[in-house]
């Protein structure tokens, strides 16, 4: 019987292939189970309900066991984490099953799984939103994200009427924007020629273009060092490769 064949054989109700079938297979087909995971991926068969309890749903979550956990300390590497080979390693004798409670109970990762499904289990990454606007002593807006928008769309489009078109607001609510920000700034932003109905062509003036890229690099600056000071406070455990 070829290995496809083993394998057809084996899938689950879902059409996956569980783990310990995989084992199985390997053992009666005499072939490394490496292979047989690479056999599966190439089919385009998953894998299932990992014996020791790293994905899918396995029936019996397992129990912890100290004989367990002493037989797995010797192998965990400086992260607490132990390769798929040398926890199944360990079960001769006590089950997988133990095996399987004491990982969980410990908090301790599985590494390198054999037949492949992840090389390293690595922990989800964490980012930092910012979020930055620039107000008066009242409280009142002077800059931010949403305000560089309207003039950048009036620059894009030379018309407050189609900037406002493209944000789905109608004439008047951004030509508020821009009053409320002229007035906070004491500045004229956007000149207007007469073209009647809102429809005449727009454009920033010199200052207002002043204002955006001041605005843009400060949001950069804050952003760089908001994710710096994050990974420093976040991240420590993590090396200076996975900060990439």
């Amino acid at each position: 019987m070829s290995l496809k064949e083993f394998i057809e054989e084996y899938l689950n109700e879902d059409g996956k292939l569980d783990c310990k079938d995989a084992y199985k297979i390997s053992a009666k087909s005499k072939t490394p189970i490496g292979e047989v995971g690479q056999k599966a991926k190439e089919l385009g068969v998953r894998i299932a309900a990992c014996e020791l309890g790293q994905f899918g749903n396995l029936k019996g979550t397992g129990e912890y066991s100290q004989e367990a956990e002493d037989r797995l300390t010797p192998f965990l590497d400086d992260k607490k984490r132990v390769t798929c080979k040398d926890a199944r390693a360990q079960a001769g004798g006590i089950g997988l099953k133990k095996i399987r409670g004491t990982l969980k109970e410990k908090n301790i990762d599985v590494t390198y799984c054999e037949l492949g499904c992840f090389t390293e289990k690595r922990r989800a990454r964490l980012y930092l939103k910012t979020k930055s606007w620039i107000e008066n002593q009242e409280g009142e807006l002077l800059f931010g994200k949403g305000k560089t928008e309207v003039l950048e769309l009036i620059e894009q489009e030379g018309s407050i009427a189609k900037a406002a078109e493209k944000l789905g607001m109608n004439y008047k609510k951004a030509w508020t924007h821009v009053k409320i920000l002229q007035k906070n700034l004491d500045d004229i932003l956007v000149e207007s020629q007469k073209g009647g109905g809102g429809q005449g062509g727009s454009k920033l003036t010199p200052r207002a273009n002043e204002f955006i890229d001041s605005y843009k690099q400060l949001e950069k600056d804050i952003e760089e060092y908001a994710n710096e000071r994050f990974k420093e406070l976040f991240l420590k455990p993590r090396n200076k490769r996975e900060f990439k």
